[in-house]
């Protein structure tokens, strides 16, 4: 799926010149349907609700349950990622209690950049261990006290080893981006994430300076005590 997209954009560039398709191209699904019930009304404690899980999304069925979800009830709604991801379903007693998802780092970053202290090259060459967290939802029937920085400390622990059985390496670093317009970032920083800066509103993979999207808070969690050495190339 990342080549597609990359040949895709080299030919609308004038780069390359693709052939004509041989087949029927498919038509992309949103993955919209309204197929979960919202509610009952869920307030109580952290304790009260009792055992939490992660459950990584590895099956159709989970997959669009997921779509739906962050379709229906995120306010960024649902786009078809590529590239190394992972998903994860919230669950307790068998009740869903959001979703959460992680892909592609932003290409460059000053602040972020800034923080890891490595230059242009460094980063081409790192910036596969750094992880983006560009979707996190807690369905807004559920109101549950320190539960989002409850699930993001769940997922710190699991992610690393997830990554290494799907991808083959161990991600050193997460980062997401909080719009200031609408949060202030609590759970990440009931979590420990560090808020390392913010954006200058030019999207994940702006290379062309377009200033198109509004701006937001930057926020890093370290996987790694020897984070810095490893995105610098030093261990």
């Amino acid at each position: 799926m990342s080549a597609r997209v990359a040949l895709a954009k080299m030919a609308a560039d004038g780069l390359i010149i693709l052939p004509a398709p041989t087949g029927p191209q498919p038509v992309p699904r949103r993955h919209l349907e309204a197929t979960i019930e919202e509610g009952p009304m869920l307030a109580c404690s952290l304790g009260e609700l009792g055992s939490v899980s992660l459950v990584r999304v590895d099956t159709r069925s989970d997959s669009a349950t997921w779509n739906e979800l962050i379709g229906r009830f995120h306010y960024l709604g649902y786009t078809r990622a590529s590239g190394a991801q992972l998903r994860y379903l919230a669950v307790s007693g068998g009740r869903l209690l959001g979703a959460i998802g992680f892909g592609a780092s932003a290409w460059a970053l000053q602040d972020r950049d800034a923080f890891i202290g490595w230059d242009a090259k460094t980063r081409r060459q790192n910036l596969h261990l750094v992880v983006g967290n560009p979707r996190y939802l807690i369905l807004p029937w559920v109101r549950v006290p320190h539960l989002a920085s409850h699930l993001l400390g769940a997922v710190a622990r699991a992610l690393p080893g997830h990554w290494v059985e799907r991808y083959g390496y161990a991600p050193v670093l997460l980062e997401t981006f909080v719009d200031v317009g609408r949060y202030v970032g609590t759970c990440y920083k009931a979590a420990n994430w560090i808020r390392v800066g913010q954006t200058k509103g030019r999207g994940k993979l702006d290379r062309d300076k377009a200033y198109a999207l509004g701006v937001k808070d930057i926020y890093c969690y370290p996987l790694s005590r020897n984070f810095r050495a490893r995105l610098l190339g030093e261990g």
